[in-house]
Order: C-alpha cells, then structure tokens, then sequence
C-alpha cells in the first residue's frame, strides 16, 4: 500500500500538479497564429501516433524546456516553455513535440510509475528486515517490542537503498529518452530533432 500507493497517488494527480507548480497556461482557444500552429502540431503528431488528442499548454521560463504527463495516453498534457518556442525554429520544435508525444504514446509515465511503486516496495521490505537483523542479532534486544536500534537501522538502510533504487529509475528513464528521442525523430523528420538536440547541446 505505501509502496505503490504514493507512485500511484503521484500519477493520477500528474497533470493537476504540473499544471499548478510550472503555471501551464492551457490553450482552449488559440490567441495568435503561434498558438495555433502549436496546436495543430500537437494534434497532427498525436494522430500519427494514434493517441487521443493532448491538452496543449504554454509556461513562462526562459529556459527550453518541455514536458508531457499523463495517467492515461488519450488524457495527456503537453506543454512547451515560452523559451523554447522563441529559442528554437519550428521545425525543432515540432522535434521536441514529438518526443514528447512518443513518450505518451510509449506509455512512458504509467512504466516508470510501475517501476517506482515497485522499487518503493522493496526498499520498505527490505529496510525492515534489515532493522529487525541489527535489533534482534546484532543488539541482541529479546524483547518483544522493538528497540531504537530497529529505528535507527530501518531509518538508514531506507536512505541507503533509496539512492540504489533512484539509480535504477535514473537508469530506466535515460533508456525511455532515448527511445523517445527515436521517436521524435520518426514522428517530425530525423534532422528536425538533430538541429533540436544540437539547440538543447
């Protein structure tokens, strides 16, 4: 329940949450020929990907930056930095959007929440039993209750095997970028998302 729950609970609130902490804007109705091509980009790329249609949305950052989240991949949002739209061509932009979309459409965010869940599971386990080893065999506490050494110990190896399960999900998530990149390639042209990863550096 604590394993998967908090990775679940973080995936069904996904777009909720990014829309409140990056301030997305969602264009219901596009205000200028800009937005509009943006739309249209997002909905001709979704198509070839055969995924429903995503909320498009823009956030102010200076910074190129870019992201998709979703529960489900016919309910995305796709949102794209102010930056990113004054710092790169269309072309690469429309690169970029088709990462972002071959990430929905590979089912990317529900994966690594899976993996998460399951990771988050394993570090409560394990640092449990480690705990009651160093309370009943190391400190030797007999009784029944357990003592500040299951505490301190189960406290620690959480720590300790969080950082490996993070290296896993780290792990996971560059291999889902560069499948995505591939994507993104198939999906806007193999130079368009060149010229956008040579803008990125």
């Amino acid at each position: 329940v604590f394993g998967f729950g908090g990775a679940l609970i973080s995936l069904l609130l996904s777009k909720w949450i990014a829309k409140r902490t990056m301030g997305v804007r969602v264009i219901l109705q596009p205000q200028s020929e800009a937005e509009q091509w943006l739309v249209g980009t997002v909905k001709r790329l979704a198509e070839r990907a055969n995924i429903g249609m995503p909320e498009v949305g823009i956030f102010a950052a200076e910074e190129m930056n870019a992201f998709a989240t979703c529960a489900r991949r016919n309910a995305a949002l796709v949102a794209v930095s102010s930056g990113l739209l004054n710092g790169m061509s269309r072309p690469q932009v429309e690169a970029v959007l088709g990462h972002e979309i071959s990430h929905v459409a590979n089912g990317d965010m529900v994966t690594l929440t899976l993996l998460q869940g399951v990771l988050n599971t394993f570090v409560i386990f394990l640092a449990r039993i480690i705990g009651s080893f160093v309370d009943k065999a190391i400190l030797k506490n007999e009784r029944d209750e357990s003592g500040i050494g299951f505490f301190v110990a189960t406290m620690v190896a959480q720590i300790v095997l969080g950082i490996l399960a993070s290296m896993i999900v780290s792990w996971f998530s560059r291999r889902r970028e560069f499948r995505a990149d591939r994507g993104g390639a198939n999906l806007a042209g193999t130079g368009n998302m060149v010229g956008a990863l040579e803008a990125l550096q």
